[in-house]
């Protein structure tokens, strides 16, 4: 079944917003892993803007689950990834001032530098993944690149949703047969949320992974961290059964 894999980036903005450490994102990674989550993802920025060096320092040891650290192989990125050996890094394209992701990898035009990057990373034992877009070109090239999984971006499928589903799913279906085709894991991430998780997953029932962290916050805030996580483990189990799962 799909491992959840819940991002913690918003839970430091929050705490970052006043100071001090309320809320403790070392206690909340403890909890989401109570409450079901099967991985916890941090994305540190050059600006520490949210996830700071020190924070992915402090989880790695406490983290029982998968570790996943995403973001762009700049010198900074690249030494706190060999220093903390998470169990999975994703690369991502970000620019020093992006508010977040929106776009994956051209794996063809930066092959040489992913390459690079891929190959250090797998030789200290670390699992690697590729931020793509969902182009089965640039899941090929991923392959190409010496990565384990890619990670389809997955926000044009989210806002697409609503306005037709079918439509919106197809591209990351033919990205997602294309990776089956290349032998590499899939991970999704980026706008999945309640209303349009459960689709997604029984079209690419084969995803390894999701990464959620902006939904999962806003849902709690309402709902309870717990409960929330439930609802995404049901989401992903429902998927898994063929089972009609009800939006939220």
């Amino acid at each position: 079944m799909t491992k959840l894999s819940v991002n913690i980036n918003k839970v430091a903005t929050l705490r970052n917003a006043r100071g001090g450490n309320h809320p403790d994102v070392l206690s909340v990674a403890r909890d989401c892993e109570l409450f079901g989550a099967e991985g916890i993802t941090v994305h540190p920025r050059p600006d520490e803007r949210h996830i700071r060096y020190s924070d992915v320092r402090a989880l790695r040891p406490l983290v029982a689950t998968e570790m996943n650290i995403e973001g762009n192989p700049i010198d900074r990125f690249t030494a706190l990834v060999l220093e903390v050996r998470p169990t999975q890094v994703t690369l991502v394209p970000d620019a020093e001032d992006q508010i977040t992701s929106n776009h994956g990898w051209n794996t063809r035009a930066n092959r040489t530098l992913l390459t690079d990057v891929v190959g250090r990373f797998r030789e200290a034992g670390i699992r690697t993944s590729i931020f793509v877009d969902a182009d089965p070109a640039m899941v090929a090239a991923a392959k190409e690149c010496g990565a384990d999984r890619v990670e389809l971006y997955t926000g044009p499928y989210a806002a697409g949703y609503e306005h037709g589903r079918e439509e919106a799913v197809k591209p990351f279906v033919e990205a997602a047969e294309e990776a089956r085709r290349q032998h590499l894991g899939l991970n999704a991430g980026h706008d999945l949320s309640l209303a349009n998780l459960s689709y997604f997953l029984r079209r690419i029932p084969w995803t390894d992974e999701v990464s959620i962290g902006h939904a999962i916050i806003c849902d709690a805030l309402y709902l309870g961290l717990r409960d929330t996580i439930a609802l995404y483990r049901r989401a992903i189990a429902s998927a898994a059964d063929g089972a009609h799962f009800l939006n939220f």
